[in-house]
């Protein structure tokens, strides 16, 4: 999961803001465990390959016999499921924006432009916006999320038109993706894990005391 993404026009606008100190120190390669360098490998030897241990995966160091479980459960989420990766990447820039995560909005956005969602529509959904330019079925993966954030239940109609992209496999493994990627969402919040050195935070950061 890649830490950097080339802001958009409306986020170069954003002055560079802090998240605040880390709540975890990052685990210097000469003090891991055993179990801790396994997790290490079974990522690195997964579909993200190779990649800066940062973000949650620095987080699941601390307890490597979870994050073994979570690493699992969110390749298969973003790289194994029967939903097209434009539709996964767009699920789960909706799911940053509804945390306000920083980290994984910006790990996020250059694949979800990479794996065909529009720029318009990414601003849009940075922004709050409904993404009225988007194709039909962004526009009812959308309309179901959101319903489901807000309500906590989903009507049939939104069900029905989510349904009717993605079927009834899909539908299961929307839930799923939803679910691992707002857990994903509350580690990077709670954990105040950083984005690079430099880059514009996409959201406005709350003051908490």
């Amino acid at each position: 999961m890649p830490a950097k993404s080339k802001p958009t026009k409306k986020s170069r606008d954003n002055k560079v803001a802090k998240i605040g100190p880390m709540r975890l120190s990052a685990v210097a390669g000469d003090k891991l465990t055993p179990a801790q360098r396994a997790l290490m490998d079974a990522i690195a030897s997964g579909p993200r390959g190779t990649f800066k241990m940062s973000g949650p995966f620095l987080c699941y160091l601390h307890s490597p016999a979870f994050g073994e479980l979570a690493q699992k459960l969110g390749a298969y989420c973003r790289y194994g499921t029967s939903i097209t990766p434009r539709l996964t990447e767009f699920a789960i820039l909706t799911t940053a924006h509804f945390w306000k995560a920083q980290y994984e909005w910006v790990a996020h956005e250059p694949q979800a432009l990479k794996a065909g969602v529009k720029p318009a529509t990414i601003q849009a959904l940075r922004t709050g916006r409904p993404p009225k330019t988007a194709p039909k079925d962004e526009r009812a993966i959308y309309a179901f999320i959101k319903e489901l954030y807000a309500t906590r239940r989903a009507s049939d109609r939104t069900y029905k038109a989510a349904h009717a992209i993605v079927g009834d496999a899909g539908m299961v493994e929307l839930i799923g993706l939803l679910g691992y990627y707002a857990m994903v969402s509350m580690t990077l919040n709670v954990f105040r894990m950083p984005v690079s050195e430099g880059t514009p935070l996409p959201f406005k950061e709350p003051a908490v005391t």
